[in-house]
C-alpha cells in the first residue's frame, strides 16, 4: 500500500473548513494534520518561513511577493475569506466627515497599509468616492495595542505619505484623542467595541451600500486564499488538484448546510429569510471558487493594488493564482 504524503495545513476554523477538520473531507493521498490558527498568524508563519505545507494567506501580500519574483507558495483559487469592506470606516463624531469623499487630505490610521482589506476599502474609495490613496496620510501599527509591523517591506512611489504611528500608540487611541482623523481597519477597534460615545463607522447602516456595490460591480472581495508550498506542487504534480477539491467539497457542504431548513446547523433563528435574500442578490453560489468565476474579482484586486504604489509591474491573474483547476471538475 502507498504511503500517504503527510502535509499540514494551517486555517482558521470557518464552516466551509472545518470538514477538513472533522475528516468529513479528506484531502485524496493525503495524512493531513490540520493547525486551527489565527489569520493574521497564518499569514506572517507563510511568507516568514513557510511554516506549513498548505495555509490560509493573505492574497494581497502574496501579490506582493508575486511581484517581487516569487512566493513561497502557489494560491489555489479556493477562496477562504471574503468580505465587503463598506463596514470598516471609524470616525469620531465631530470629525465633520460624512463621506469617503471628505477623507481628502486627512490623515487615516490603518494597521497594515499592504493588507488586503485596505487595498479593497482604499480601491473603492477611489472608484466609487473619487480620492486616491496618494491623496490621504497614512499611519501604521497595531489596532488596539503599539507595535505592529507591516508583514511586507512597503516600496511605494515618491507622493505616497505611508507612516508608522510609532510603537507606543494603538490606532484605537490615536482615533480617540484626534492624532488621526479616521480609522481603516477589518476588525473593529476597542473604543467602538466599547461603545465610545465619540467613536461611529462612517457608515452605520453599511449592508445596503455593500449589496448596491456588489449588484453594480459583480465583486464580492477576497481577502484571503489557500496557498499551497510550491516545491511540493512541483514535486507531486497531483497534489493541487486534491488540494482544491478538497477545500471546494468543504465549501459545497457548508453551503448545503447553510441552505437546509429543517433543522438550524447555525444559531440564527431566522437563517431561512436570510437564505433567501442571499440567494436574491448573489445566487445559488454566493461563495464561488476556481479563478474564471473570480476573473474580474482578482483582476480588481491587481489594479487597486498597483494603484496604491504597492505593485510596480503588471501581474496577470494566472500568474498570481493558480488557473489549472475548476470549480466545476470537482463538484460534488
Amino acid at each position: 500500500m502507498t504511503a500517504k504524503l503527510p502535509l499540514t495545513l494551517a486555517c482558521n476554523l470557518y464552516d466551509r473548513s472545518l470538514p477538513l477538520l472533522t475528516g468529513q473531507v479528506e484531502i485524496e493521498g493525503c495524512a493531513v494534520n490540520f493547525v486551527p490558527i489565527a489569520p493574521e498568524e497564518a499569514h506572517a508563519r507563510a511568507f516568514n518561513g513557510a511554516d506549513f505545507d498548505v495555509t490560509e494567506m493573505s492574497l494581497s501580500s502574496h501579490l506582493l511577493a508575486t511581484s517581487r519574483g516569487g512566493s513561497p507558495y502557489l494560491a489555489l483559487p479556493a477562496f477562504i475569506s471574503r468580505a465587503f469592506r463598506h463596514s470598516c470606516i471609524y470616525i469620531r463624531k465631530d470629525s465633520g466627515l460624512r463621506t469617503p469623499a471628505d477623507l481628502r487630505g486627512k490623515v487615516m490610521g490603518v494597521p497594515e497599509y499592504q493588507m488586503t482589506a485596505a487595498v479593497w476599502t482604499r480601491g473603492i474609495i477611489s472608484d466609487d468616492y473619487g480620492v486616491r490613496s496618494e491623496e490621504i496620510a497614512w499611519r501604521t501599527g497595531g489596532l488596539n495595542m503599539g507595535g505592529r509591523k507591516e508583514r511586507m517591506a512597503l516600496d511605494l512611489p515618491a507622493g505616497f505619505d505611508v507612516r508608522p504611528i510609532g510603537d507606543a500608540t494603538a490606532l484605537s487611541d490615536a482615533l480617540v484623542d484626534g492624532r488621526i482623523d479616521a480609522l481603516l481597519t477589518a476588525r473593529a477597534p476597542a473604543c467602538y467595541d466599547n461603545g465610545h460615545p465619540d467613536i461611529i463607522r462612517m457608515f452605520e447602516d453599511y449592508r445596503p451600500l455593500e449589496e448596491d456595490w456588489f449588484r453594480r460591480t459583480g465583486i464580492f472581495p477576497i481577502i484571503h486564499a489557500i496557498g499551497l508550498r510550491r516545491d511540493l506542487a512541483e514535486q507531486h504534480r497531483w497534489l493541487p488538484r486534491s488540494v482544491f477539491k478538497a477545500f471546494l467539497q468543504a465549501k459545497t457542504l457548508a453551503q448545503r448546510n447553510m441552505w437546509e431548513m429543517g433543522f438550524l446547523t447555525t444559531s440564527h433563528p431566522w437563517l431561512g429569510d436570510e437564505a433567501r435574500r442571499l440567494r436574491d442578490i448573489m445566487g445559488e453560489d454566493p461563495w464561488p471558487y476556481g479563478l474564471e468565476p473570480n476573473r474580474k474579482t482578482v483582476e480588481t484586486l491587481i489594479r487597486y493594488a498597483r494603484e496604491q504604489g504597492l505593485i510596480h509591474r503588471a501581474v496577470t491573474a494566472e500568474e498570481l493564482v493558480f488557473p489549472h483547476v475548476s470549480d466545476k471538475a470537482f463538484a460534488i
